[in-house]
């Protein structure tokens, strides 16, 4: 019961943090459209507002994707999935799941999946910078 009742607890610390999220993009992506309909004064003001512009782009992306992890896991809610692994399918600990509510995956297989991704993606960066040397 108590799994229950932290559940039904996870689901609405996700609810209000979906909506805030919602409500900060809404306000971000206005804000990119206003700031690139003003026009600058200078090379300085044209500098700073790209700056901006790139902060607040990179805050919003930041943004998006914890929202679409946040759905994901309400998805989850909603099947009957949510705190099962997705990998080994056993029991996401609650205090995993305390501390990261739209965790699919329990700290092991996502250490796992971390390491592999890792070592795939310095064997790509690896491969294409010896595809560069062949072709030179």
């Amino acid at each position: 019961m108590a799994r229950k009742d932290a559940l039904l607890n996870l689901r609405a610390i996700l609810i209000r943090r979906r909506d805030a999220l919602r409500s900060a993009l809404a306000g971000d992506l206005s804000l990119l459209r206003e700031l690139h309909g003003e026009t600058s004064g200078d090379v300085v003001d044209a500098a700073l507002d790209t700056a901006q512009d790139e902060i607040s782009s990179q805050l919003a992306e930041v943004e998006s994707r914890e929202l679409a992890h946040i759905e994901n896991a309400l998805d989850r809610m909603r099947s009957g999935q949510y705190g099962t692994c997705e990998v080994c399918s056993k029991k996401i600990p609650m205090a995993r799941l305390d501390a990261l509510p739209y965790a699919t995956m329990c700290i092991e297989c996502q250490r796992d999946v971390e390491r592999h991704g890792g070592a795939r993606e310095r064997e790509t960066s690896d491969e294409s910078i010896d595809l560069e040397l062949d072709v030179s």
